[in-house]
């Protein structure tokens, strides 16, 4: 019986009949393969080569492909039909191949109109319908192959991802919130879009202040704003700038907290919809809010004007919003030893915060101390 394949594959690499037994098990082992002993698999290894016998078990023919960097062709091995996870493979990649700029266009318009269902009703009824449509988007970008392609289904999976962990951070569930901007950094990083990363940066500081990383947090929005400090639309430096006085209220920093205050009301554009950041709001009374927000954590009187002037000045759709001020009021009438306006405001925000599930602005009523009766 004239060399097989097989023996000639092994004569050419120059591999020794104990080497191959060696590298087999070592491979073997390294996929969790269960293979014969040495002794054992020495002696099939002569009958295979010699033709006595055919590599008939798949995973054997494996090890010899992977060891000896050869087809099934080249070792003299059968064709093998294709596996049902190579059939699911294929499919998947046929299925990512189909997507066009209008499908990208319509997870797009999903995510927007999403947008609109959280501001008005909250994250209760939208976020494990938000979960699924993430899963969709990710999984044609895992098998999607197309520059271009790929770049557009990752920014839309960063937008979708930053409302998720939003909604998230809403409903109190932190580490949920944490990990759905992980996925919308890496997503921002794939779609080559610094805008979307510090975005998604800037927003995951939240969920660091809401657990005590105060510090952390100030630190990861100086990174966000340094990040987009050039070449960023001046609506998202002044968003940043925001978010930064924010946070930097939080530990207490007056001074630069309303510097950043500053620099983001002269950084706001008069055109306060931008195409490509349709998830920014600081236009209206937006920003107004906000700075009342910091006054309120830095315990500054000027707060109650600033949030009682924005109140009736916020969009009805926004009902977050308005639960945030009526306990940023809450907390500012409390500090200024206004039980009866700080009841008031805490029960108004109690209601509204309830009717849109908002956990993360219930728990701060629940730490809110009225001051003493008269």
């Amino acid at each position: 019986m004239g060399t097989t394949r097989l023996q000639a594959v092994r004569k050419q690499l120059n591999y020794s009949a104990d080497s191959v037994i060696r590298l087999l098990r070592g491979r073997a082992e390294t996929l969790g393969l269960s293979v014969m002993s040495p002794t054992s698999l020495k002696t099939k290894l002569s009958r295979w080569e010699n033709g006595h016998e055919q590599v008939s078990l798949p995973h054997y023919r494996r090890l010899f492909r992977d060891v000896y960097g050869r087809t099934n062709a080249e070792l003299g091995f059968p064709d093998e039909p294709e596996t049902e996870e190579a059939t699911e493979l294929r499919t998947r990649l046929k299925v990512a191949r189909s997507v066009d700029a209008e499908t990208v266009e319509l997870f797009r318009r999903q995510v927007d109109h999403a947008r609109h269902v959280d501001r008005k009703f909250g994250a209760a009824s939208l976020l494990d319908q938000l979960r699924s449509h993430i899963k969709q988007v990710e999984d044609l970008l895992t098998f999607g192959t197309l520059s271009g392609q790929r770049e557009a289904l990752a920014g839309v999976l960063t937008e979708a991802s930053t409302l998720a962990g939003w909604e998230a951070l809403d409903r109190d569930a932190a580490s949920q919130s944490w990990a759905h901007y992980e996925r919308a950094k890496s997503a921002a990083r794939e779609a080559g879009s610094t805008e979307l990363l510090a975005h998604a940066i800037a927003e995951q500081s939240f969920v660091l202040v809401d657990i005590g990383e105060t510090a952390l947090a100030v630190d990861q929005l100086a990174e966000a704003r340094a990040l987009a400090e050039h070449g960023a639309p001046p609506l998202l430096r002044a968003w940043l700038a925001a978010a930064h006085g924010e946070g930097l209220a939080t530990v207490g920093q007056r001074a630069d907290a309303l510097r950043a205050f500053d620099t983001a009301s002269s950084l706001l554009p008069n055109e306060v919809v931008h195409p490509q950041l349709p998830f920014l709001f600081l236009g209206g009374a937006h920003l107004d809010r906000w700075r009342g927000n910091a006054l309120a954590k830095l315990g500054e009187p000027d707060a109650i004007d600033q949030l009682t002037d924005a109140l009736p000045r916020l969009p009805k759709e926004f009902a977050r919003a308005k639960s945030r001020i009526l306990v940023d009021l809450a907390f500012a009438y409390a500090a200024a030893g206004d039980r009866d306006a700080a009841h008031s405001h805490a029960r108004q925000a109690r209601q509204l915060c309830k009717e849109i599930k908002s956990d993360r602005e219930l728990r701060r009523l629940r730490n809110l101390v009225l001051p003493g009766a008269a």
